[in-house]
């Protein structure tokens, strides 16, 4: 069982100081798996024996076992590198385009059987209702925000993109009301600073949607919507985008289907600025 299966099957018997560790643990992983539990504890900001009391609701021993769990799990996945090589080594036929098409339309194949039309239209409800979407993501999942940015604008809703550093992040997010949305992307582990920000929606009463693939159900906290599945290829190797901006690309749909009449005006004025604009 995976690190992050453990924590969602333990999360109910977990301590506020032991789900401190674990948001810590799941943001970065590698340092983690690399530290002793009394480095990790103090990063946190709990007692040593925290990081042990956990480590035995997960399951194991010890903490030094659990560590090596940690660095079997993560050092490999955490490494670039790692994942083409591991991609690489797994290709059976000579064509390597003819495999990446074969795991991309298995994965999309399976993608209804996690994300139902009901959810989508939910998570597009809260959308059009918001004053503000707030967008979210860090790493290689940063590319799906500039997509979601651009059209959901397009649709007409006001967005503001979340990037940078604590600094830039406390800026943007100073402006964060009850009546707006918090849209966040995350693949592999939980983006830094997921935690603080939506320990910072919760506390202002903003709703929080996370699109992912299969780290999803483990994030700490939960978002109020969460649109999962699964990506191609194995998590221990190079996957691509294509699962989750499919999401993406559905979702966009559904906000239009539901706001049609603004989504098309605003649209169409577009395009007529761009004609007056010259864009090609």
């Amino acid at each position: 069982m995976m690190i992050s299966e453990m924590i969602r099957s333990s999360a109910e018997k977990l301590t506020s100081a032991e789900q401190k560790l674990v948001r810590e643990l799941l943001a970065r992983p590698r340092e983690a798996a690399l530290g002793t539990a009394s480095e990790l504890a103090k990063r946190v900001g709990v007692h040593e024996a925290t990081a042990s009391r956990l480590a035995k609701k997960l399951g194991f021993e010890s903490y030094a076992m659990f560590r090596d769990t940690l660095r079997q799990e993560f050092i490999v996945k955490a490494d670039p590198a790692g994942w083409v090589r591991n991609t690489l080594t797994t290709m059976r036929g000579p064509s390597i385009l003819g495999e990446l098409i074969e795991q991309e339309a298995l994965a999309l194949t399976r993608l209804s059987g996690f994300v139902t039309d009901d959810a989508l239209e939910a998570v597009a409800a809260i959308l059009t209702r918001a004053r503000k979407v707030f967008i979210f993501a860090h790493g290689n999942a940063e590319a799906l925000v500039v997509l979601a940015d651009k059209r959901l604008r397009r649709m007409g809703l006001d967005t503001v993109v979340l990037s940078g550093d604590g600094r830039d992040l406390a800026e943007r997010l100073a402006g964060l009301q009850r009546e707006d949305a918090v849209l966040a992307f995350a693949n592999r582990r939980a983006p830094r600073h997921w935690a603080a920000l939506a320990d910072c929606a919760i506390s202002t009463g903003a709703r929080t949607i996370v699109l992912a693939d299969a780290l999803g159900p483990s994030l700490i906290p939960a978002p109020d919507h969460l649109l999962f599945a699964p990506r191609g290829g194995s998590e221990d190797a190079f996957q691509s985008l294509n699962v989750p901006m499919t999401i993406m690309n559905a979702l966009i749909l559904q906000v239009a289907r539901l706001n049609e009449p603004r989504s098309m005006e605003r649209l169409e004025r577009v395009g007529r600025l761009m004609s007056i604009l010259d864009v090609p």
